[in-house]
């Protein structure tokens, strides 16, 4: 079974968030982040499986997971 996205998802992913847009976080299952809900950063790049690849203000680089993490497109 794969359960990796298509490359249509990937490319959709790519339009809605492109390199450099802004992102607050809603929520992020990630128990061990230390990355708190209304935190922001930018985009990076997505990768082949759609990890959003972050650059936080915070200054983690951690990445949002599609359909684990809560997140929005935010305009400033």
């Amino acid at each position: 079974m794969n359960s990796f996205p298509s490359t249509e998802m990937i490319n959709r992913l790519r339009e809605q968030y492109p390199v450099g847009c802004r992102i607050e976080l809603v929520c992020m299952k990630d128990h061990y982040s230390k990355l708190k809900p209304g935190d922001r950063g930018s985009v990076m790049f997505i990768d082949s499986i759609g990890t959003i690849h972050m650059r936080w203000d915070s200054g983690s680089t951690l990445g949002l997971i599609i359909g684990e993490d809560r997140f929005r497109r935010v305009v400033e």
